[in-house]
């Protein structure tokens, strides 16, 4: 088969509303496919999803030449996603690649053969993925995030921003309970360490997360904090405009927002992340097991200051905040 009729062949089959037929003809010309599962839109995260094709490509593998992409997009709807992990598992895919933690419990539920490649912002032997991070002794393995352990940095971060600020708010989604439970408590160990107070706001829909600018604003409270949870950045957009119209000094956990006009985001590098886990897809391609494979512990972290939406809300950014951003957006 020609290269032009190849790459002709993928774009057709990922837009198609079924995977059967593409994963078999990758079958029959000896091309892995490799399904991709993301809780997100396409055009959101095509940045990361570089990131996991050049890990891909570091272990030999290029998307179009020797193997093949299956891309399934939940659009910002958890509810799709089993729906969706289930047709890559029917179209048998020769590796599962799930971004997110939803996508991965999706994944483990649809198939216990194909092997799963993950990332996941919690810990994954208490999701049931692995049985332990050094040895996860079943079809899964992957990248685990920290970020829930990173909420006294971020207060640091909007202290430096905001010197005057006190009263801090911190929305969560309580329908999340464990991230909701782990950002509380170490919100209120942070507070106290550094003699402020906090305001814990709960929102599960686009209503309540309306409702809780409101609170911030009758309660007069200094600077928030927003959890990084899928909900909350499927609805980053929404998250972003209220935090502008309302004038609040905002942090958040991923650099998806300050990149839709957020104030500033702390968090793990998202492209060191889906870069890794490209890479262990890669490896299980050339024989790899999962069960051997212990999950990787992704340590960088990044700081991204939007200095445009800083002048907007009247803020001057310290130099040395700006010295140690990893990247500026003006």
């Amino acid at each position: 088969m020609r290269r032009r009729e190849f790459i002709a062949l993928l774009a057709g089959a990922v837009a198609a509303p079924t995977l059967a037929p593409f994963a078999a003809r990758g079958q029959d010309t000896g091309v892995p496919v490799i399904g991709f599962l993301h809780p997100g839109s396409a055009g959101a995260y095509a940045k990361l999803v570089g990131a996991f094709q050049e890990g891909l490509k570091a272990e030999g593998f290029v998307d179009g030449e020797n193997a093949a992409i299956a891309y399934q997009w939940a659009d910002d709807d958890v509810d799709r996603l089993p729906a969706l992990a289930a047709e890559l598992v029917r179209s048998r895919v020769a590796v599962l690649a799930a971004v997110g933690r939803d996508p991965a419990l999706a994944a483990k539920a649809a198939t216990s053969s194909i092997p799963v490649v993950f990332v996941a912002g919690e810990d994954p032997v208490k999701l049931g993925l692995v049985f332990s991070l050094a040895r996860p002794g079943g079809n899964l393995t992957g990248v685990n995030i920290i970020s829930s352990a990173l909420t006294a940095k971020r207060f640091d971060l909007l202290r430096a921003l905001v010197p005057e600020a006190a009263h801090l708010a911190v929305l969560v989604d309580p329908t999340d309970v464990a991230n909701t439970e782990a950002t509380v408590r170490d919100a209120e160990t942070a507070a106290r360490w550094m003699g402020m107070q906090i305001r814990v706001l709960n929102a599960s829909t686009s209503d309540e997360i309306d409702a809780a600018f409101d609170t911030i604003k009758t309660e007069r409270l200094d600077a928030l904090l927003v959890d990084l949870i899928p909900f909350f950045s499927g609805r980053r957009v929404q998250l972003v405009n209220l935090a502008s119209s309302y004038a609040v000094p905002t942090i958040y956990g991923g650099r998806q927002f300050p990149e839709a006009g957020g104030l500033m985001s702390y968090g793990a590098s998202l492209a060191d992340a889906y870069r890794q886990a490209g890479g262990y897809t890669g490896r299980i391609l050339k024989g790899e097991s999962p069960a051997d494979m212990p999950v990787g512990q992704l340590t960088k972290f990044e700081l991204v200051v939007n200095v445009k939406t800083a002048k907007r809300l009247g803020l001057d950014v310290p130099p040395l905040l700006l010295g140690s951003a990893d990247e500026v957006i003006d």
